[in-house]
């Protein structure tokens, strides 16, 4: 960073003199104080330190120079500047070298973590995950998956993974391995699978039991003269007919004698609830649709609300976590509990999440790629784990923050600044960097003869990695990104980030480029204190000779918003191959391989 210090007599502050309090304070110390506080400051807050933070922080240290209060800021500003005006990677390595004892008075975190289960003992909790099968699984499961893992884990417990396929029509027979497939990569590793169209004997025998009680009927009426009764608290000619009957009925319902639509069974409840969701509810209906998995060995199919009671029954469930939206489901699910006498599990509903901008509908997602506006369940416009994975977001970020949201009855918004925040502090020290230039502008050079030689490190934090060679040829020219180019004005100067100078030579502009655009850069050398004068930094790549090692390669960014991002990577990228690394000050990016000369990466984040 070299001396930020300059001459302070104009600012009222002699060398070795004494100040106004009456104590010695050179240029030197006053500079080396702010500048640490300035360094902290900036790595702290995204780069960009506050001169009014780090006015605060010299203060404290040093409240004799408070009668020097207007000068110090003079100062202040200035330094803060030339802070502000070096890449992150650059203030994080002073800090760590010049000032490490900085680095121990980061605000510490709050203490995360979930809270505890209520009736919950070490050894003796049962929860599970339970997927309907219709496609893989998206950011929104992730919530129970996570929830489900981790108190399983608190409680040296046992997670059961149920698919509820009880409805032939929305099973997608592929969904049952990548359902799998993505518990497996977020990390959840189930102890028991069970698949409920395995189960159609229990829920008969159990269908049964509530008949006898008379707690459930047979009913033939149509479903829109049922629904009417129900509205008006009237019950169905059938609820009240003799157990013989229903069981009949109940018979004929299992051996064909009605068609789908004409008989269902339905549970008793209070059909004077003031709320009309939880007077009595259908509990098994008709298919006659194929299954995948048991073609048409059954035709009386369950519905949710008494296939889940049935199964986190006699699964041993202590404990169920759901949405809020589940409420009238619990409710509706007691009634069968208490019918059974079985005891309860501890029904834990957390708040809402909506989730912007990602598209999550399984249905949508399956026609979008049968018609082809997708490439598949990975396309990175999608907010399947298919698609989070090919984007290089991590399970442990998605895991962390679902910890962090916790089972609160708060409603909230997702948000995906949060979790590409969490994955930024994963793949951030383990990510290589690389320049990659968008849309890329051909720039010739003049002033040079000699080869310009740069040698970046692939890692800021990691000396061991060793170093890029860009070599950059004047003859040949340089490549910039057309962003870069359109904010320059003729005659000021920029620097080649890790390079050299150039003074900006420009004719013709305007939102086309026309034909009457030139760009020509002149070399000035390599002055590193011009930086202090907040000049552009500005990433490049060499243009690559006809013949030999080839010095950059086509890349093309995919983007999740749609569309994607084209232009030219170091070739080092190709040796990578596969990984996620950081185009500078573009973002993280995912490589996913390279074919035909183009590599292709999916675009993380920030």
């Amino acid at each position: 960073m070299g001396d930020m210090g300059d001459k302070r007599k104009k600012d009222g502050l002699r060398n070795g003199s004494p100040d106004d309090s009456g104590r010695d304070a050179s240029e030197h110390e006053i500079d080396e104080v702010v500048k640490k506080f300035a360094i902290q400051n900036a790595v702290l807050y995204g780069g960009k330190a506050s001169v009014g933070s780090v006015m605060g922080k010299v203060m404290a240290e040093r409240p004799e120079w408070k009668p020097m209060a207007r000068e110090m800021a003079a100062i202040t500003k200035k330094i803060v500047e030339e802070v502000n005006s070096l890449p992150p990677e650059e203030q994080k390595r002073l800090l760590e070298e010049s000032y490490p004892e900085l680095l121990e008075k980061k605000e510490k975190k709050k203490e995360t973590g979930l809270s505890p289960l209520p009736d919950a003992t070490p050894g003796n909790v049962v929860m599970r995950f339970a997927p309907g099968p219709s496609g893989p699984l998206h950011i929104g499961h992730t919530r129970a998956v996570v929830l489900n893992d981790e108190y399983v884990r608190m409680y040296r417990g046992k997670l059961i993974l149920r698919m509820e396929d009880t409805n032939p029509t929305k099973v997608d027979p592929d969904a049952y391995d990548m359902i799998l497939e993505d518990m497996e990569w977020m990390g959840a590793h189930p102890d028991e699978v069970y698949f409920q169209s395995d189960r159609f004997q229990l829920y008969y025998d159990v269908a049964r039991k509530l008949l006898e009680k008379g707690a459930a009927y047979v009913c033939t009426c149509e479903n829109e003269a049922w629904r009417e009764m129900k509205l008006k608290k009237q019950p169905c000619p059938h609820r009240e007919r003799p157990v013989e009957d229903q069981l009949d009925d109940w018979e004929k319902m299992l051996g064909g004698e009605y068609a789908e639509g004409e008989a269902s069974l339905v549970i008793k409840t209070d059909l004077s609830n003031p709320n009309p969701a939880l007077r009595d509810f259908v509990a098994m209906r008709i298919v006659e649709s194929p299954h995948p998995r048991t073609g048409t060995r059954y035709r009386v199919y369950p519905l949710y609300n008494f296939s889940v009671a049935v199964d986190d029954h006699h699964m041993g469930m202590t404990h169920v976590l759901r949405g809020k939206d589940h409420l009238n489901n619990t409710l509706r699910q007691k009634y069968i509990y208490r019918y059974m006498g079985w005891k309860e599990p501890v029904f834990i509903h957390y708040g809402w999440v909506s989730m912007e901008g990602v598209v999550l509908k399984t249905s949508t997602i399956k026609e979008g790629i049968e018609k082809g506006e997708y490439s598949g369940w990975d396309d990175v416009r999608l907010g399947t784990l298919r698609a989070m994975a090919r984007r290089g977001i991590r399970p442990d970020a998605i895991r962390r923050y679902w910890v962090e949201v916790g089972i609160k009855p708060v409603d909230i918004v997702f948000s995906w600044d949060t979790l590409y925040a969490y994955n930024r502090e994963i793949v951030d020290p383990i990510a290589k960097r690389m320049f990659f230039v968008a849309s890329p502008i051909k720039a010739s050079i003049f002033g040079a003869r000699d080869p310009l030689v740069a040698k970046p490190p692939r890692h800021p934090d990691h000396p061991e990695w060793g170093q890029r060679t860009l070599r950059l040829n004047p003859s040949l020219g340089v490549f910039l990104a057309e962003k870069d180019v359109r904010s320059f004005k003729d005659g000021e100067m920029i620097r080649l980030k890790d390079l050299a100078n150039f003074v900006v030579r420009l004719k013709g502009s305007g939102p086309d480029m026309d034909t009457d655009f030139s760009l020509s850069l002149e070399y000035t050398g390599n002055d590193l204190s011009v930086l202090r004068q907040g000049i552009k930094i500005v990433h490049w790549l060499p243009v690559s000779p006809k013949k030999g090692k080839r010095e950059t390669v086509e890349c093309r960014v995919l983007l999740p918003e749609g569309g994607e991002d084209t232009g030219l990577v170091e070739a080092e990228a190709a040796e990578i191959k596969e990984g996620v690394v950081q185009f500078e000050r573009y973002g993280f990016v995912n490589l996913l391989g390279e074919e035909e000369g183009i590599i292709t990466a999916a675009y993380s984040h920030r």
